[in-house]
């Protein structure tokens, strides 16, 4: 499953190549504040989603635009997470690694461990 995140990553830094007229990426990636906004919105969009999906209202249900609009946003959330780390030089192979570390305690463990 990482090979797809691995084929983002890739594809966000072969964007760094690109031009903002061509690319979307580059033109986040060549704005951090652009780059946090939007990652900070789709995380927003994420949530709401998942609130709207999760109500007892279902009047929303006929509606195609709700139809796995949480698996959407949830893939908007990674792709722009991404590219704000790479706009931020924070590397997604070190990410990886951190979160690797991780797995060998319970999160109650590395709480106390950060101190």
């Amino acid at each position: 499953m990482s090979k797809i995140l691995d084929n983002l990553v890739k594809t966000i830094r072969d964007r760094k190549k690109s031009t903002e007229e061509k690319s979307y990426t580059k033109k986040l990636l060549n704005n951090k504040r652009l780059t946090e906004e939007k990652a900070l919105e789709e995380i927003n969009e994420l949530i709401q989603a998942v609130k709207i999906l999760n109500s007892k209202d279902k009047a929303f249900d006929a509606k195609p635009e709700f139809f796995k609009s949480d698996v959407k946003e949830a893939a908007d959330v990674f792709y722009h997470i991404l590219v704000y780390l790479e706009a931020n030089n924070i590397k997604y192979e070190d990410v990886l690694d951190e979160l690797n570390n991780r797995t060998s305690q319970s999160g109650l463990e590395e709480k106390m461990n950060r101190n």
